[in-house]
């Protein structure tokens, strides 16, 4: 029995949307941890990069990259 791709990834425009707004804060993540050369922010910045490909909905995709950007900040 295969799962097809339509069934795993949602392609809704919320969540095209959050998910390229996430990748702009991962970005700037990756230009940050790159300067300060901080492995931290490096390792968030290419989970926020790529974590909207596996969110099942929007609402998956808020929660999940709220809290990853939540993680740059925390001390």
């Amino acid at each position: 029995m295969s799962i097809s791709l339509e069934k795993r990834v949602s392609f809704e425009p919320y969540n095209l949307y959050f998910g390229f707004l996430f990748g702009l804060v991962g970005f700037a993540a990756w230009r940050y941890g790159r300067h300060k050369q901080s492995a931290r922010h490096l390792i968030l910045a290419v989970a926020l990069f790529g974590f909207s490909y596996f969110m099942p909905n929007v609402w998956w995709t808020l929660g999940v990259g709220g809290t990853l950007t939540l993680l740059l900040f925390w001390p």
